[in-house]
């Protein structure tokens, strides 16, 4: 039984890491905001994420590591030049966008705790994040930051502490009292976009990459491919489910107190902290900061991350997180690094509300998602991309799928 634990743990990788940072602050923020402005009537969202959202990340894990490259060098080798250069441009507004929504949280979090200014906490946060993405290997601070985000699971404690009808739960997810407007489709959009982000898609992919480059997911017979893309597909409904679970907790937290109370717009971080008040009691802005901060700690370098590796592969640079900068190694890669780190705090320094800012980056990753699913979609089904290993049939339905879902939901937003 012990001996299986640890296989199956040893089999957990970069889609464990993609789940965990999909609940960055900005899906802390969205997600608290569908609880307190629709109650239990947005859960359901959450419940058909689960399936495509992991059906589109396995895709996007099986292209970078049956090709051994990327998804923007992919992406060059498929398409022309001006459909990738819009396809990456999209990535890095996005997620130039989401880095400063998420570290103007992590600079809120504090003030609330501390006071002070915001501005220089942001500026500090910015700064430690760029030097340790430079100079430290990811997967070691990773191990530390992952701590924090056990906070998150306080979410999961409200539940207990105040206690549920689960009978009225599932009815409500099930059988959801929606106004199907303008407001009800903005929220939809936000919810799938933070959930199923582009970043994420090229960040696993390029994990994949990186484990295959050093050795860890190396095959050399047929057997051994299908072997990993097995270990793959374990890896990435655990990271998926793991995040899902966090992230319905939240809604349901905030659907269960907020909403309950009257509080249905969550303007400031003081008004989400409330949700944690019943089981965190005079402890809640302490616990609600030090989730925001873990998962912002570790949601930043994926972000700069995923941009970085998406110009390295498209300008023909070396790309790689292993890479040795004081031995002049990946300067251009590491100089994107920063250049996005540093380019999110900036827009911290606009007048725009924190809260606000991370709901409409959900907004923004869930619009630019589509184009980007389409892409990987078609590269997954071509043999002459993916050699004997194209996606299947049932893969295949279900990433169509996800994509139609996402494009129809925008859409209809921007239509309504």
């Amino acid at each position: 039984m012990l001996n299986r634990l640890r296989l199956y743990l040893r089999q957990l990788g970069p889609g464990l890491i993609t789940g965990a940072a999909d609940d960055d602050p900005s899906g802390i923020a969205t997600y608290s905001q569908a609880g307190a402005q629709f109650g239990f009537s947005m859960l359901w969202s959450l419940v058909i994420t689960l399936p495509l959202m992991t059906a589109i990340q396995i895709v996007s894990a099986r292209i970078g590591y049956v090709t051994g490259q990327g998804l923007a060098a992919n992406f060059k080798r498929a398409f022309p030049r001006p459909l990738l250069l819009a396809l990456v441009g999209l990535l890095l507004a996005a997620n130039t966008l989401n880095i400063a929504a998420d570290i103007a949280a992590m600079a809120e979090a504090v003030k609330l705790l501390l006071g002070g200014s915001a501005h220089v906490y942001a500026l500090s946060f910015g700064l430690a994040s760029a030097v340790m993405q430079v100079f430290l290997p990811y997967q070691s601070y990773v191990r530390w930051l992952k701590w924090l985000t056990l906070a998150l699971l306080a979410y999961v404690g409200v539940i207990v502490v105040i206690g549920l009808d689960w009978g009225e739960v599932l009815a409500r997810t099930l059988h959801p009292d929606l106004q199907w407007n303008r407001d009800t489709l903005l929220m939809l959009v936000a919810v799938f976009g933070t959930t199923i982000s582009p970043y994420l898609f090229f960040w696993q992919a390029s994990q994949e990459v990186e484990d295959r480059a050093t050795g860890a997911g190396e095959a050399h017979t047929p057997q051994e491919v299908r072997q990993h893309l097995r270990r793959i597909k374990i890896d990435t409904n655990i990271g998926m489910a793991f995040s899902n679970l966090i992230a319905f907790f939240i809604m349901l937290s905030t659907a269960a107190t907020l909403h309950a109370a009257g509080v249905t717009d969550i303007q400031t971080s003081a008004q989400a902290v409330e949700a944690l008040r019943p089981v965190a009691g005079e402890h809640a802005a302490l616990l609600f900061a030090l989730g925001i901060i873990g998962t912002g700690m570790l949601a930043v370098p994926v972000l700069a991350g995923s941009a970085a590796y998406a110009v390295a592969e498209v300008a023909g640079w070396r790309g790689s997180l292993s890479l040795k900068l004081e031995r002049g190694e990946g300067r251009g890669f590491y100089g994107v690094i920063a250049a996005a780190t540093l380019g999110g705090v900036a827009l911290c320094f606009t007048p725009m509300d924190p809260v606000k800012e991370l709901f409409w980056s959900a907004v923004f990753n869930g619009v630019t998602a589509v184009p980007i699913m389409v892409a990987m979609m078609v590269l997954a089904s071509r043999p002459a991309i993916m050699g004997g290993h194209a996606i299947g049939l049932r893969l295949r339905l279900m990433g169509w799928l996800a994509t139609a879902v996402m494009a129809l939901t925008v859409l209809a937003l921007i239509i309504a």
